[in-house]
């Protein structure tokens, strides 16, 4: 019992009422969003023209897409519980069910929530491109996250379901459909990007020759700043994923491994270095 993480500080006889709860609130999410998109949709359709439209309009359809397809995945995991519970609980109550299966009912409820998130961070920012407040790779990293969310939902409804059950299939089914919606949304996403660019391209040829000397010096200086900044915040992920998996009670260091002294070269396979060339 202590070496249990604390994901969650509830009682186990609240953790019945708890998924039920989880799933409906994330189906409420689920259809706030679709009515939100429709929203952006009509709005985009009176505020902008020409380019910048057929890319929002597009955009926003491949959410509208995705989103009926979590909104499918969400009704065919209930059934899939439902399913589970009154095949093995026996004589038991659904509270005890949940009670004596804590771990995997905090599972359900854990992955119920980041699809949920997931969601309705998709929205927002795509509610943020249409405005051109926010930038294209949010809408590329809320599609990835979706697709992480969905497959712990499914994995996690699987560990107890009978192999041979059909909701299980249909569950299946249903999470591959949400990773190629997922998919069309970053396409959209990159296509979308790809023409507001190619509208906004710079057009160099009234530049003089030192003009454009010292425009490329500038450009020079801010690549060598932007391959800085993204290496420093791949370290930075990295170390957010380490913390991530800790929290979660999964992430577990190689002491052994990392102990491990690196071998001794072997002396028969020393070679003279190479004398150095001519320029």
């Amino acid at each position: 019992q202590e070496l249990r993480p604390k994901s969650l500080d509830i009682k186990q006889e609240e953790l019945g009422d708890m998924v039920e709860k989880e799933m409906a609130s994330t189906s409420e999410a689920i259809e706030d969003a679709v009515r939100r998109i429709e929203e952006m949709m009509s709005q985009a359709r009176n505020e902008s023209s020409g380019v910048k439209l057929e890319v929002n309009e597009r955009i926003l359809n491949s959410c509208t897409d995705l989103m009926k397809a979590i909104r499918l995945l969400v009704l065919t995991s209930t059934n899939l519980q439902k399913e589970i519970v009154e095949s093995g609980r026996g004589a038991a109550t659904t509270q005890e069910f949940y009670a004596k299966n804590s771990r995997w009912t905090e599972g359900l409820i854990s992955a119920s929530k980041a699809v949920g998130w997931g969601a309705t961070q998709l929205v927002e920012s795509a509610d943020r491109v249409v405005l051109h407040t926010g930038k294209y790779e949010e809408l590329i990293v809320c599609s990835h996250e979706i697709a992480a969310s969905t497959a712990q939902l499914v994995a996690a409804s699987k560990v107890k379901a009978e192999k041979s059950s059909r909701n299980l299939a249909r569950l299946q089914e249903c999470s591959r459909n949400v990773n190629e919606m997922a998919a069309n949304v970053v396409a959209s996403t990159k296509s979308g990007q790809e023409q507001i660019e190619e509208k906004d391209t710079m057009d160099f040829s009234g530049m003089s020759l030192i003009k454009l000397k010292k425009e490329e010096m500038e450009t020079q200086v801010k690549v060598l700043e932007l391959e800085k900044h993204l290496e420093g915040e791949r370290v930075r992920l990295g170390e957010l994923r380490k913390q991530h998996y800790a929290l979660a009670g999964t992430y577990e260091v190689a002491e052994d491994e990392e102990a491990k002294p690196a071998p001794a070269p072997r002396r028969g396979i020393l070679k003279k270095p190479p004398l150095a060339q001519k320029p």
